[in-house]
């Protein structure tokens, strides 16, 4: 693979495997969202990060963001057909994890058992 392919494989794994885009990406599916339910919808998010996630996610075409002229502004959030197609993979993440967090659980308890002094 050359330098150019992998760097640009590499960009877009580095978005796939930033903390809350998984998160946000999940909510999305559902259909379109505001602001304020994202951040209600992913426990832990702070405004800020929200922010910076789906600006980044906007930059790299997977989300569009509608605004309304009200007062104060309704801001709108959706998958575009990128990211609505990138769902099922990440869905597909998603239930690999609640599937296999039990037996993650009890490797890393075995594993420190075996690392005590």
């Amino acid at each position: 693979m050359s330098c150019a392919e992998d760097c640009g494989v590499r960009d877009v794994q580095d978005r796939l495997g930033d903390k809350w885009t998984v998160h946000v990406v999940v909510e999305l599916s559902g259909g379109v969202r505001r602001f304020s339910e994202l951040q209600r919808l992913v426990p832990g998010i702070s405004q800020r990060m929200l922010t910076l996630t789906l600006r980044r996610l906007e930059r790299d075409g997977l989300v569009t963001r509608t605004v309304y002229p009200t007062v104060p502004p309704q801001v709108e959030y959706e998958l575009t057909a990128t990211g609505r197609d990138l769902t099922g993979l990440v869905r597909a993440l998603v239930d690999w994890s609640l599937a296999h967090r039990g037996t993650i659980a009890d490797a890393r308890r075995a594993y420190d058992e075996r690392r005590r002094p």
